[in-house]
């Protein structure tokens, strides 16, 4: 398993573009690499939620990384 993906480490390479406490969607605005594939990935949702909805656009690729108390998805440009 990867090491945890530290969000404020690297705030100045991601835009937040939403937050509601529980989950958050950033932007990657510096080629930061997927923890899950290491390529670059467009953006990251990452929720402490057990759920959650989400719809993605056309056929996306995407990436998963689960954590003790979260879940990462990266999404990728096809």
């Amino acid at each position: 398993m990867t090491d945890r993906f530290d969000v404020h480490a690297m705030r100045h390479r991601l835009k937040l573009k939403r937050d509601a406490g529980h989950t958050s969607l950033f932007e990657n605005r510096d080629s930061v690499a997927c923890p899950a594939c290491e390529e670059s990935f467009t953006e990251v949702l990452l929720t402490e939620q057990r759920e959650h909805s989400f719809q993605p656009t056309g056929s996306m690729p995407f990436c998963i990384v689960r954590e003790d108390n979260r879940i990462l998805l990266f999404t990728h440009e096809s």
